[in-house]
């Protein structure tokens, strides 16, 4: 099969050069076998020679060399199982508590990796992997507790019990898929030695209105072959098909090339293979494969292994430009160290919008290979590399994202838990955020609900609405048909309002948000019949009426009352305490006149229509503490401060009908220096 599994298997890395040499014909011929890649028949080898070898040491080796064959396999458990088993042999090389926290880390048991990762610390201090890998663990748990919005599921009716994964769009409605398998139906009769099962071929599945998958179907033996073929992609007018074929004999190991057949209808020429490599044929060793194209057909990004210049390590990725009929021309260009690294990256995507999705086994992540974003940042040049975190990724091999056309949904691989057998299919999308706004509206004075209060709301987008609030106050703007009221990057303006009562306004917004929320409000009207409406204190100046700087800002609120409910007209009253004035021969009076005068006066240089408010000086005539009751206190603290309470400006409303723009004659100003 084509999966992280083949392509991480046919670069030969010789693991057991420092390791002593087991003995033995069966020893020696699980070594050949696990140098050509072949790791399921290794593992049966190994575990034949450790039952007839002797020597305790040999025996700890052969353990160690079983785990080190299910962990390049990809068995992340059975793996474990053999380190440990090791550890217990007394194998020497304290790297199996390093691989032990490994396996625990592709499983998600972050806390226990950590742990076995320490351990390792304390027997070989100077390996950085380990403070490496409890980083990742510790990033990897942060981002399992806080998921991004994406919602994935598997594709239950694609998935067998083998390995299924990299579908890919083969008609433009996006409606049928051709996808890689090993499921029984493949080709041939042979089983890939690398992981004991059919080799992969090429199916096709489309789905009905429903979304409901029909049975797959092998494509032809023109496209599949006895050996790999996978990770297929086609170009925008689904009349060219690229894949991948690595071919196939017993006991041998050859690399993999990149394959493009011709469609027509339903039909699929001989494809013919793309020369990438710098010595191409059957007997070539190096990897070429997992194409995807540019929007506009004129670049290729690829894996390969082979010696290109640049090349980081491992499979790395790399560009290409292509010409009018889809052929590579020139050479092919890595992508560079903020993209590539010394480990594995495969399965590239590019996005309509020149984004660069990939999977890499050496970039932080959360356990097994990972997907992540790279931003476009220049002609070929790809940047700024971010992990697409849970649930995308997960502890286990997360590979081979691709997406459907513009839309924020597609499909990729994993061997998490939650699918039919080893690699499965998965569909993702982005639910839209949903926005809600609910609330009460209350009597300011009496802390009762007000029914049949009128809340609005109006949108940035042109959106009107309102609703009466219901026997509790209540109000609620939730669903809207099938729509929603509010909207996602929309700012609202509200404004809650009740004959009698002035109007509360407010604001929301959308904008920015990452996730669902829910505005609760709760809104106190005002009542204004019969009712004087305090304001914030208003300050003078001892016997003088103009008003301070600090006064000004006490005004605010009264002007913000006047704009939001431009229908009525106010009584602006100011009073004095009841200890006398000589300044003026109409005394408290004739002060508190003046100074709720300079009140209006201020409110229409702002331009509050001088025909809505009418100022009235109560001098002492209201007190809310009266003379005797101030006589009657004990300290001069607070004597000042029940005059103090006595000194205050307030309102009435005495009308509600006034009409904007009908014209107005102002009293006559007193100056208001």
């Amino acid at each position: 099969m084509i999966t992280r599994k083949i392509l991480a298997c046919l670069t030969l890395c010789l693991l057991f050069t420092n390791m002593a040499v087991a003995q033995g014909r069966l020893a020696e011929e699980a070594d050949d076998a696990f140098q050509k890649g072949f790791y399921f028949n290794a593992i049966e080898l190994y575990k034949k020679a450790y039952t007839v070898e002797k020597k305790a040491a040999v025996k700890a080796e052969l353990i160690f060399k079983v785990a080190e064959s299910y962990r390049t396999l990809g068995d992340v458990q059975q793996a474990q199982v053999w380190y440990e088993k090791a550890n217990k042999a007394q194998y020497t090389d304290p790297v199996t508590y390093f691989w032990i926290g490994e396996m625990q880390k592709q499983q998600g048991m972050y806390a226990e990796a950590i742990a076995s990762y320490n351990k390792y610390k304390e027997k070989k201090s100077n390996d950085p992997r380990a403070d490496a890998s409890i980083a990742m663990c510790q990033t990897a748990q942060k981002w399992k507790d806080s998921p991004t919005r994406y919602t994935v599921d598997p594709e239950v009716l694609l998935n067998t019990a083998q390995y299924d994964f990299t579908p890919a769009f083969a008609d433009k409605k996006n409606e049928t898929v051709v996808f890689t398998s090993t499921r029984p139906a493949s080709t041939g009769a042979n089983t890939d030695q690398i992981i004991g099962e059919a080799f992969s071929d090429l199916f096709t599945s489309t789905r009905d209105r429903l979304g409901k998958w029909s049975e797959p179907v092998k494509l032809p033996l023109e496209i599949n072959t006895e050996g790999n073929e996978g990770a297929p992609i086609f170009n925008s007018k689904r009349t060219l098909m690229f894949f991948t074929r690595c071919p196939a004999e017993k006991k041998k190991v050859f690399g993999c090339d990149i394959w493009v057949s011709k469609k027509v209808g339903n039909n699929f020429a001989a494809p013919a293979m793309l020369a990438l490599k710098p010595s191409a044929g059957k007997e070539d060793t190096l990897v070429c494969g997992h194409p995807t194209l540019s929007d506009d057909e004129t670049m290729m990004v690829f894996v390969s292994d082979a010696p290109f210049p640049g090349r980081q390590g491992g499979k790395d990725l790399y560009m290409i430009r292509l010409d009018r009929d889809g052929k590579p021309t020139g050479t092919p260009q890595n992508l560079g160290a903020e993209i590539n690294t010394p480990k594995d990256e495969m399965f590239p995507f590019l996005r309509f919008d020149g984004s660069l999705y990939f999977s890499s086994t050496g970039h932080s992540g959360m356990g097994g290979m990972d997907m992540y974003r790279a931003e476009k940042t220049g002609d070929g040049a790809w940047g700024h590399t971010e992990n697409m975190k849970s649930p995308l990724n997960s502890a286990a091999d997360d590979f081979a994202i691709m997406f459907d056309g513009e839309f924020d949904r597609g499909f990729f691989t994993s061997n998490r838990p939650g699918g039919k057998g080893q690699d499965d299919i998965w569909r993702f999308y982005m639910p839209d955020m949903v926005f809600a706004l609910q609330g009460n509206v209350y009597d300011k004075i009496t802390g009762q609900p007000i029914t049949g209060a009128k809340v609005s709301v109006v949108g940035t987008n042109g959106s009107n609405f309102s609703a009466l609030t219901d026997d509790n106050g209540g109000f609620a703007f939730v669903e809207n048909g099938k729509d929603r009221y509010i909207k996602e990057g929309v700012s609202y303006s509200i404004i809650a309002e009740k004959e009698g009562y002035l109007v509360v306004k407010d604001q929301i917004t959308t904008v920015g948000l990452t996730e669902s929320t829910t505005f609760v409000k709760e809104y106190f009207l005002q009542p204004f019949e019969k009712t004087a409406i305090k304001l914030p204190q208003i300050l003078y100046d001892v016997d003088q009426f103009f008003l301070r700087p600090e006064s000004k800002d006490s005004l605010e609120v009264l002007y913000t009352t006047l704009v939001d409910n431009p229908n009525i007209v106010i009584e602006l009253r100011s009073h004095t305490d009841a200890r006398p004035t000589r300044k003026y021969k109409g005394g408290n009076l004739e002060l508190s006149q003046l100074r709720a005068q300079s009140c209006v006066n201020y409110l229409i240089e702002k331009g509050i229509d001088a025909a809505r408010m009418v100022p009235v000086g109560r001098g002492p005539d209201e007190p809310l503490i009266t003379m005797e009751q101030i006589k009657a206190m004990a300290t001069k603290e607070e004597k000042e401060a029940a005059h103090q309470t006595n000194r205050r400006t307030d309102f009435k409303v005495i009308r509600a009908d006034f009409v904007p723009g009908t014209g107005s004659t102002p009293q006559a100003p007193v100056p208001n220096n």
